[in-house]
């Protein structure tokens, strides 16, 4: 098969591969669409310790496609399927998991390849994280589904409720993604950000009560206090970014008794700085939530297919297989959202 594989930091190849064969319980699936993330471009510039594990590596999470074959033990699908299949699943046995916080599983091993022909698809993703399709649900929206599941996580855990005010900062997919739940949820939502492209989609694709320009206001703190109810700060601040300093700006954003959840990872050894007194005195909860769970990968499904959260707007360009590494430097630029990859 034809296929993108990684080999080291700005380092990926378009070339031929073989399959692996199938294991016991694994599936191949052929690939329909495909879609470029934000994590797969900083794998892409400096490489992940956790999704690479060995070069040359497969590449991309994101997909749908057809079960072209199966081996012995796969009892929930066929041959012939269309399915959309997670990058991980819990094995349901560790110290965690048997907390039913399947998200921090000590077993959890990411998939990786989607950006290419064909992707074998593990025994456990293939029980526990595999959901077949409906008829009338196209390939690319499905794609979206492990994405989604992340936010859709996040903003349960995050308990967004009706009437309250929410913060998002950083308006990537993510970002972008948060929003829209947030206002489904029944929330009043503000969005900052920097890109014109995003601004846009924060009104058309999430449908955002206000929308900060951060080229314009660099320092939002007071609109989002004057958007809040009588001025005393957000209820609920999510951000989506990933850097120290923004961790802190939104943290200055929220209200006493409030919540910030920092969904945005920043690179590791990063360090920030709160004031304790507001931290202590003011009731804030402060927290963060990693990845998704088979039960949210599940309802990203039912709310893609709804016709809910209409993704297909996050969708830049669709581009054929051996154009990833230009969709990666197009990312870098900042000139996209998402690309729809269609091997």
């Amino acid at each position: 098969m034809k296929a993108v594989l990684y080999y080291g930091p700005e380092n990926i190849k378009y070339e031929e591969t073989q399959i692996k064969p199938l294991a016991k319980g694994e599936i191949l699936v052929r690939v329909e669409a495909a879609l470029t993330c934000g994590t797969d471009v900083k794998t892409y510039r400096r490489g992940h310790p956790v999704l690479i594990k060995q070069v040359p590596s497969g590449f991309g999470h994101e997909f749908s496609g057809v079960v072209a074959k199966v081996s012995e033990g796969v009892t929930n699908v066929k041959v012939g399927d269309r399915v959309v299949a997670a990058n991980s699943a819990p094995c349901g046995e560790c110290f965690y998991c048997k907390r039913e916080q399947y998200n921090l599983c000590e077993n959890l091993d990411l998939l990786n390849g989607a950006y290419a022909e064909y992707i074998v698809v593990p025994e456990r993703i293939v029980k526990k994280n595999t959901l077949i399709l409906p008829d009338n649900l196209p390939f690319e929206k499905a794609a979206f589904c492990e994405p989604l599941a992340n936010v859709v996580h996040g903003a349960a855990r995050t308990e967004i409720k009706e009437g309250q005010t929410v913060g998002i900062i950083g308006i990537g997919p993510i970002g972008l993604m948060f929003a829209r739940v947030a206002k489904l949820k029944g929330a009043r939502v503000i969005v900052a950000g920097r890109n014109a492209t995003k601004l846009k989609l924060a009104e058309e694709f999430a449908h955002a009560d206000e929308v900060v320009d951060l080229k314009k206001y660099p320092n939002p703190q007071k609109i989002f206090k004057d958007f809040s109810d009588e001025g005393k700060g957000l209820d609920v601040v999510i951000e989506c970014v990933g850097l120290p300093e923004i961790w802190e700006l939104a943290f200055s954003c929220v209200r006493p008794g409030g919540t910030v959840h920092f969904f945005g990872g920043c690179k590791s050894g990063s360090t920030v700085s709160f004031e304790t007194t507001k931290m202590h005195y003011g009731d804030i909860k402060i927290m963060s939530v990693f990845h998704h769970t088979p039960k949210y990968f599940r309802e990203a499904l039912d709310l893609i297919s709804s016709g809910k959260i209409e993704v297909e707007k996050l969708i830049t360009e669709t581009l054929p297989l051996e154009k990833v590494e230009y969709a990666m430097q197009r990312h870098i630029e900042g000139t996209a959202i998402k690309f729809l990859i269609k091997p």
